[in-house]
């Protein structure tokens, strides 16, 4: 109860705190944060605001909220696609197995959606919403703040197909996970610091069930969960049923955005094996591990330039595209 109310007191706390991130190289120009600057003075703020909501009637939806921007990205780029409803021509993405029944937090993307057409109509698109609303939920939950660039328009189409095989998966080996991440022009440091998200948020007992009961991860000892750690796992992630069953990601500090994920990586407690493959015995990346479990600060610079990178992937900017009015369909 004591740890609930203080991250419900920061929560609180940040929603009132003045919009201060670290400035970074954008990475291109076409996106700049100043974006809306003129046209739409208190976007960034209302963003921050509805967002805050969320998270403070239910800490779950940051993680949520940070995903989504995760998963429309690698599918044609930050153009949230992800937002639109099978309609006409369109067949949604939401519908892929990696969002399917997984993917959520698309009300409150409607919320703040909502007060901007208010605000200043047909002028801040989804796909930007997208981009502050994770930002903001990672700072929200104690992590790493970022100047946002900005001027992102939204796509007219949708990709189930680049949904269902660019999206990386929880049994992800770690030279799938890395040719996915090649794929977006990302590199290995960009994987093992944007892996760190899932210092919040839960996955579904069918997610990881395989780690409980064939610890062996296809031949390779590394790949083993701790066995207490699975211990505790199973009463609630039995062979058969329970595959809705929520776990947190990160069970030290389920809802604080910190480095304990990549320490929970040293010590084998990885619950997903996408996880845990960045800290096996092969993996080039075992030393980014290290670095992250040892230093925070460190960690939380390079989400941030990665989460910048990432943001950047193909945006449609100019006359390509267009600013949604609904994000849920395309404007007739």
């Amino acid at each position: 109860m004591a740890w609930s109310m203080s991250f419900l007191a920061a929560v609180f706390l940040l929603a009132f705190a003045p919009i201060c991130c670290f400035s970074l190289n954008t990475g291109g120009s076409y996106l700049h944060p100043q974006f809306y600057w003129g046209s739409c003075p208190n976007a960034q703020e209302i963003v921050k605001s509805v967002v805050a909501q969320a998270v403070f009637k239910e800490p779950r939806m940051a993680a949520s909220l940070l995903r989504l921007h995760f998963h429309d990205c690698f599918v044609q780029g930050c153009d949230a696609s992800l937002l639109l409803d099978s309609s006409g021509s369109i067949v949604s993405e939401k519908n892929s197995n990696p969002n399917r029944n997984s993917a959520r937090g698309f009300e409150v993307i409607d919320q703040i959606k909502s007060a901007l057409e208010k605000e200043c109509p047909k002028t801040v698109s989804c796909a930007d919403i997208l981009a502050l609303a994770a930002r903001d939920s990672t700072v929200i939950a104690g992590g790493p703040c970022w100047e946002v660039p900005l001027g992102r328009r939204d796509s007219r189409s949708a990709s189930l197909s680049g949904s269902n095989n660019n999206i990386p998966t929880p049994n992800s080996t770690f030279e799938t996970l890395l040719s996915k991440f090649n794929r977006q022009g990302l590199d290995i440091v960009d994987l093992v610091a944007l892996s760190g998200s899932h210092t919040i948020g839960d996955a579904r007992c069918t997610s990881f069930r395989q780690r409980l009961y064939n610890q062996t991860g296809n031949g390779k000892p590394d790949y083993r969960l701790d066995p207490s750690f699975a211990a505790l796992l199973r009463p609630r992630c039995p062979r058969s049923g329970g595959d809705q069953n929520l776990f947190f990601l990160d069970c030290a500090t389920p809802f604080w955005f910190d480095n304990s994920y990549y320490r929970n990586l040293l010590a084998s407690r990885g619950l997903l094996n996408s996880d845990q493959v960045l800290f096996t015995d092969s993996a080039p990346s075992v030393e980014l591990v290290k670095i992250y479990a040892e230093d925070n600060a460190i960690f939380f610079e390079q989400f941030a330039k990665s989460m910048v990178k990432m943001g950047n992937l193909s945006p449609l900017t100019g006359a390509r595209g267009e600013i949604r009015t609904n994000c849920r369909k395309i404007n007739s």
